[in-house]
């Protein structure tokens, strides 16, 4: 299935978002390292690119299982397919994490922090008012609009009025 442009975007705001947080990763743990809190090696940055790719490839998946599941007429095997596809990507991210604990070249902080990054990105993106698309223009009349805006300040008022 080929992703669509709208969902290659979100994909790619969330690499670019990804790749962000794991500078602040790296250099929060290098900073950690030069107190005395742990010891900076290459294993960090191991961990950070696995756990980076795992949550980039989660969110591809998750954009896939959409477009597919606009195809579905019953309510029903949606809510299936959906459902499989999250245990899918769930159990995706818990053998990530199992394997960063397990292998002893990969950083298990810098690798399971990571997955944690796509919710981080949307908050900011939608803090920052980036996440929608901006209301379009009005066309209403000047006159249509004044009244509109007075309605809407009235009702802002609230009951205590002066």
């Amino acid at each position: 299935m080929k992703l669509q442009s709208a969902s290659r975007k979100e994909i790619a705001r969330i690499a670019k978002g990804t790749l962000v947080c794991d500078v602040l990763l790296v250099a929060g743990l290098f900073l950690l390292s030069q107190f005395g809190i742990g010891t900076f090696s290459y294993r960090i940055f191991v961990g950070a690119l696995g756990g980076s790719i795992i949550t980039i490839l989660n969110f591809t998946i998750m954009c896939l299982t959409v477009q597919k599941a606009v195809d579905f007429e019953d309510q029903k095997q949606m809510k299936a397919f959906f459902q499989a596809s999250y245990n899918g990507r769930l159990m995706l991210q818990a053998v990530w994490v199992i394997v960063c604990f397990l292998v002893p070249q990969i950083h298990l902080v810098a690798g399971a922090v990571p997955l944690l990054y796509p919710p981080i990105i949307i908050y900011y993106l939608q803090a920052k008012g980036k996440l929608l698309p901006p209301d379009p223009p009005r066309t209403e009349a000047p006159a249509e609009a004044a009244e509109e805006a007075a309605e809407e300040e009235e009702d802002h008022l609230g009951p205590f009025e002066i």
